[in-house]
């Protein structure tokens, strides 16, 4: 993982997200905060609801200042099922819950940094001691951002306003993106009173490249799965309902009751893959990413099954160059 991330670094790349799927995406960073002297740091995602935000805010805090102020964190809510039945925390609405889980954290630090009180009340949490024997000293470094997952509208509505960016799920198409996530996140910075240059809107789509058509059709197969595993879960369904494909979501979600999760990429058409995938060589890929996320989007991410890091010189700078709405990082 350090040699990885080294190598993302020497490659160009303006950051190096970290999911949480198998391990602790928190540990995870902090490791590759030492492999790395560049490069932000991101969590893509931490599961929010199976840690207390003090918790979350002490370890984010202690990455942020190790690495000279090069962590962000992106916190997610998790489903239903797995919150009660994989980590055996309640569950709650999340939308309400998750703004609450960002002030607080918000609350906290401004208490490290600026030795403000601690004084957070809401619905959920509820933080208001704090001794100087456990107060970290103030770092003199930027805030650390935080990001949200989101999917649905009123998740995406509330992470544009009080979250630093949107982390939008891979399980996204052009035209929910277009329809639904950008009406949202306008109408949630207006209530907030925000520019839409200081919130990061980040993916909203699986994007792969290859040097060749024929290992550009190893990853397209991969991908096909992971599309068939989210459209199985109900918790994503607006997206297929959006396009009229409810009874996909429907049979998916049946084949993932039965657990004969082998079957369920087979339901997935090229038609309708390509609506959740951006994909191209090296060559095209620029231009590609630039016709689906420009305007939308202002960052992308390529996972490690994309072989990233053996992309040709120059390319991460065509990339670079695509437009992008954010230029405000968060201030205190």
């Amino acid at each position: 993982m350090q040699q990885a991330a080294a190598e993302g670094e020497r490659a160009g790349y303006d950051a190096l997200a970290v999911p949480e799927i198998q391990g602790d995406s928190l540990i995870h960073v902090a490791l590759i905060a030492h492999a790395t002297q560049r490069v932000q740091l991101r969590t893509a995602i931490s599961i929010a609801f199976a840690r207390s935000p003090m918790v979350v805010a002490n370890a984010a805090w202690d990455i942020h200042v190790n690495s000279g102020g090069r962590f962000a964190l992106g916190l997610g809510t998790q489903v239903k099922a797995h919150n009660e039945r994989r980590f055996s925390v309640p569950w709650s609405a999340p939308a309400a819950r998750l703004r609450e889980y960002v002030e607080a954290l918000r609350a906290i630090w401004r208490c490290y940094e600026q030795r403000a009180p601690l004084a957070y009340a809401g619905e959920h949490y509820r933080f208001n001691l704090m001794t100087p024997e456990f107060a970290p000293k103030p770092s003199g470094l930027p805030p650390i951002p935080v990001y949200t997952a989101a999917v649905r509208p009123a998740m995406i509505r509330t992470c544009a306003r009080v979250a630093d960016g949107v982390r939008l799920h891979p399980f996204c198409t052009r035209r929910y993106h277009l329809e639904v996530v950008a009406k949202e996140i306008e109408q949630g910075l207006e209530q907030a009173g925000r520019s839409r240059a200081a919130f990061e809107v980040c993916g909203g789509g699986f994007v792969i490249t290859a040097a060749d058509e024929d290992s550009l059709a190893k990853q397209r197969e991969a991908v096909r799965y992971r599309v068939a595993f989210y459209g199985s879960t109900p918790s994503y369904r607006p997206v297929l309902s959006l396009h009229g494909w409810d009874d996909l979501g429907n049979h998916l979600h049946q084949l993932s009751r039965a657990g004969r999760w082998k079957e369920m990429p087979a339901a997935i058409s090229d038609e309708v893959l390509s609506h959740f995938v951006v994909e191209g060589t090296h060559a095209q890929l620029a231009t590609r990413i630039e016709q689906r996320f420009a305007g939308l989007s202002d960052c992308i991410e390529l996972g490690t099954s994309g072989s990233p890091l053996g992309m040709p010189d120059g390319l991460i700078d065509d990339l670079r160059r695509i437009p992008a709405s954010f230029s405000t990082p968060p201030s205190w």
